[in-house]
């Protein structure tokens, strides 16, 4: 046994035949929610923008979002990136999204880890202070800046694309729920809004209710996409869907998942629970579910240019929204939003594909 055992500590590398596709990755989270980024051995992605870049990984390798999201490399509510040249010279970077349904239009804590993750790598020229990134996601322009001091990046703030209320206090019938009233807003994507305060729910926004959340903001959004024809883009059709729910309510005395203070921390404003995408649920306040927010309370005269609102998570975790400016977008007064949060790397895979395994492709249990 101490022969093999010491054989063991000597034998850790693995070399895998050549046609066993190879794909590296480097993991991270935002306020809890996790971010797998693909950075080698993807194959390479044709077009001449991030939409096209999207559009050819939809119908040529879907399979590997699949494999790389799904069980048994991932899980249920996993969450990717696949980063692409910029679709000008004046971007650093495009990327595309990836989670247990398909392909979102913007990903606010994503923007938040790649621009951590972009700085802390030395993929840009690094400096003290703010270093500016330009990313182009599917729904547009993104501009972030990440804060760099001692040799760390302390906080990521990004604006994000003109952000617009469609619609407030609209109302929907769902079946178990009776009627729900909701705001439809977009921000890099379109959610339905729906406000614990003005319904009247058997459920809260604590881990405790989590399949209940999943269950009724399914239902919401499936609700909503039926009788809503609200969700369209003024510009871009491949951006025109409710890509998920949204529930707002006060800001809770849980903070992470095995401790309760008693205090509520004093400027935290309110709490988002997002169900996005096939019942996944986000562990951070959703970047593009504040910017929304922040057009909702725009719309509302709630806030005022460079106001903070401090927004937090089932986890507890918290994003800041402001409002940089308002501007014309199409039929919309839109605002351009700005969001603040931190991440932080968590590990590297090498994720091994072999031709030969029947669950090659992964698979989900929810």
């Amino acid at each position: 046994m101490a022969k093999v055992f010491a054989r063991i500590r000597q034998k850790i590398d693995l070399y895998p035949p050549e046609d066993w596709l190879q794909i590296k990755s480097i993991d991270m989270h935002t306020g809890g929610e996790p971010l797998r980024v693909i950075v080698e051995g993807f194959p390479e992605l044709k077009g001449g923008s991030v939409l096209e870049y999207r559009r050819f990984c939809r119908e040529h390798f879907d399979h590997l979002r699949t494999a790389l999201m799904f069980e048994p490399r991932g899980h249920a509510d996993m969450y990717g990136c696949i980063l692409t040249p910029p679709n000008d010279e004046n971007g650093d970077f495009g990327v595309i999204f990836l989670h247990n349904e398909g392909y979102s239009t913007m990903c606010g804590h994503a923007i938040i880890a790649l621009s951590t993750l972009a700085v802390e790598m030395g993929w840009v020229d690094v400096r003290e202070g703010d270093n500016t990134l330009k990313i182009n996601a599917p729904c547009g322009r993104i501009t972030a800046f990440a804060h760099m001091c001692q040799g760390k990046v302390t906080g990521v703030r990004f604006h994000g694309v003109p952000s617009f209320a469609v619609g407030l206090d609209r109302t929907v019938e769902v079946e178990g729920l009776g009627k729900v009233r909701y705001d439809l807003a977009y921000g890099g994507a379109f959610y339905a809004y729906v406000d614990m305060g003005k319904n009247h729910f058997d459920f809260d926004l604590t881990p405790n209710s989590y399949r209940n959340l999943i269950s009724a903001g399914m239902d919401i959004k499936r609700a909503v996409v039926q009788q809503d024809a609200g969700v369209v883009h003024p510009f871009e059709e491949d951006l025109s869907f409710l890509y998920g729910t949204i529930f707002i309510g006060d800001p809770s005395r849980i903070r992470g998942t095995d401790r309760i203070e008693d205090a509520t921390e004093p400027d935290v404003h309110s709490r988002n629970i997002c169900i996005f995408a096939e019942g996944e649920v986000d562990r951070c306040p959703t970047g593009s579910g504040v910017s929304g927010r922040m057009a909702i309370h725009w719309a509302r005269e709630e806030i005022e240019v460079g106001e903070t609102i401090a927004i937090e998570s089932i986890t507890g975790s918290v994003f800041k929204g402001s409002v940089v400016s308002e501007q014309d977008y199409g039929p919309f007064k839109a605002v351009i939003p700005r969001i603040e949060g931190t991440a932080h790397i968590t590990g590297t895979h090498i994720f091994i594909i072999d031709p030969n395994d029947p669950m090659k492709d992964g698979f989900i249990l929810q």
